[in-house]
């Protein structure tokens, strides 16, 4: 069983690692994200530099490698001497190895993003209503802000308290504690946006058009 746990943390790892920002770049615009906008091989400076149609791709193949890294734990599931709290401990070892994978992936020179698409996605294969919460979560304070890193460090600053105020949770100490691991690695990991939040240059993003923002006019 270790050496099949083992293995699927490493599969995790590479899942994690497939550096979609960087090859949708590269491929698809001839350039390499990481070296303009915040230098962020991430859904948002994606949509900060290539706009939605580059960002969207990315945001969906981020946050389901981390749903499919964590879903390897299916593979023992099935096995009846395996006692659901180990496939549980499992499930949040693979939640790690993912992210870790993103944030130095293997096929990129260890020179990712900050991991929020695919936490995301690999938290949704631990629990699922708690993610969802904090989507939305998410997507009501860039509404209101409109800026992508204080709406994901508010989400994650969220997902502990879902754990703790749901009673299918409330009663797992091993959840408990990798959800506030979880917020405490989005603060880290959003150190520079904090500073830049508070010096008042960190950008915006508008989902739609900025307000003000005029139509173009149609051709003659």
């Amino acid at each position: 069983m270790v050496y099949t746990v083992v293995v699927l943390t490493i599969v995790a790892y590479l899942l994690g690692s497939i550096p979609s920002a960087v090859w949708i770049g590269q491929h698809f615009y001839g350039i390499d994200i990481r070296e303009h906008g915040s230098k962020n091989a991430g859904t948002t400076n994606m949509l900060r530099v290539l706009g939605r149609r580059a960002a969207l791709p990315v945001f969906v193949i981020d946050f389901m490698k981390g749903f499919l890294a964590v879903t390897l734990s299916d593979l023992i599931a099935y096995d009846p001497e395996v006692h659901p709290n180990f496939i549980y401990n499992v499930k949040i070892l693979l939640v790690v190895a993912a992210v870790l994978g993103h944030i130095f992936p293997l096929f990129a020179n260890f020179r990712g993003g900050k991991g929020v698409a695919t936490l995301a996605g690999a938290v949704m294969g631990v629990y699922p209503p708690a993610v969802l919460l904090c989507l939305g979560v998410w997507f009501g304070v860039l509404m209101f802000t409109h800026y992508v890193s204080l709406s994901s460090m508010i989400a994650g600053c969220m997902f502990p308290v879902f754990i703790l105020i749901s009673p299918r949770t409330n009663q797992s100490p091993t959840l408990i504690v990798f959800s506030f691991l979880v917020a405490i690695l989005l603060l880290v990991t959003h150190r520079k946006n904090i500073r830049r939040l508070r010096e008042g240059t960190e950008s915006k993003i508008y989902i739609w058009k900025r307000p003000g923002q005029r139509p173009p006019r149609p051709e003659a």
